[in-house]
């Protein structure tokens, strides 16, 4: 590593983050199987991207299916996975994009990994703190029923567990409220910490 230079690029993360009007920033949204994570943040992404702005949804499942299919779900491997998402986040975030990402992430060790590789303000992490019961309730993809049997080992919040952030930016229980209302509190947070910027006009573009 001692012969490895990081490259420093004259268009710069604030450059791209102005062309697309927006201060590029990585939400990390965390919680339980079945707490809401994943259909938040696409609600969220889906919002986002009506008003204009420039984005990412990293999703657990998905990157399980290429950049992370060679691992399984031991302890290790769960957390190189995390490593991996956060380190593409990171890139993504450089590249000037508002990012979201959806993953358990039961540990604070985990989050506070990924949180130390960005500057202060933009790591914000969101704490999907459905209650276990409600999330096992909805039981989306069976996961629980099969952990209950013991078909599946070191199941967050059933054989192995969910350390709940301290010191997360936000909070949101989805069982209470609805998906609008939550979508946009999380879009009026933005606005206050001045992610989203109005679009620029770019002349003869008709935009």
């Amino acid at each position: 590593m001692s012969n490895i230079v990081w490259h420093q690029h004259s268009i710069d993360q604030a450059a791209r983050g102005a062309q697309k009007g927006q201060n590029p920033v990585l939400l990390w949204f965390t919680g339980l199987s079945g707490s809401g994570k994943s259909t938040l943040a696409g609600a969220l992404e889906r919002a986002l991207f009506e008003h204009g702005f420039h984005t990412y949804l990293l999703d657990g499942d998905n990157v399980r299916h290429g950049l992370c299919k060679d691992l399984g779900f031991s302890l290790e491997d769960r957390d190189e996975n995390l490593r991996r998402v956060g380190e593409v986040a990171k890139l993504m975030v450089d590249s000037g994009l508002v990012v979201l990402s959806a993953f358990i992430s039961p540990t604070r060790e985990e989050r506070d990994r990924v949180r130390a590789l960005f500057p202060q303000g933009q790591f914000i992490e969101v704490h999907v703190s459905t209650p276990l019961s409600v999330c096992e309730s909805r039981d989306p993809k069976g996961l629980y029923a099969k952990a209950r049997k013991g078909e599946i080992a070191n199941f967050t919040g059933i054989s192995s567990p969910y350390e709940v952030p301290e010191s997360a930016e936000l909070t949101i229980d989805t069982s209470k409220g609805d998906l609008e209302t939550q979508v946009n509190g999380l879009l009026a947070y933005l606005k206050a910490i001045e992610v989203l910027n109005p679009p620029r006009q770019i002349a003869g573009a008709g935009i």
